[in-house]
């Protein structure tokens, strides 16, 4: 396989930790600030390696009964992570509490190809 292909390879183990902020009030001012800490924080990510998967605010109703922003993070360092995110929300004041749930998932086979373009 070619240099190139061999950096393309993904790990063996993913996890992706999905961290829900249980939220008093949602407003676009909530959204911004959310979205502001995020960047802010994890952009500079302090020694822990992530990649960043998704945003986003679910009203009540849609699945549950409160407001959730949540941000869905991909790493092998889940421990690092959990402290990190929760050293810099721990005094959101707009949460009523914060969840987090870690999935595992293992690759089963990878196969490369190429496209003719």
């Amino acid at each position: 396989m070619s240099k190139i292909l061999d950096g393309l390879i993904q790990s063996q183990y993913n996890y992706n930790v999905a961290f829900y902020i249980h939220l008093k009030e949602f407003n676009q001012n909530v959204r911004d600030e959310l979205e502001k800490r995020v960047s802010e924080v994890f952009f500079f990510s302090k020694g822990v390696n992530w990649k960043f998967d998704s945003f986003g605010i679910e009203k009540a109703g849609e699945r549950k009964t409160e407001i959730l922003g949540f941000f869905i993070f991909r790493t092998a360092e889940v421990e690092k992570l959990k402290k990190l995110f929760t050293d810099e929300f721990k005094d959101y004041s707009n949460a009523i509490k914060i969840s987090c749930s870690v999935a595992k998932y293992e690759k089963i086979s990878e196969e490369f190809f190429e496209i003719e373009v």
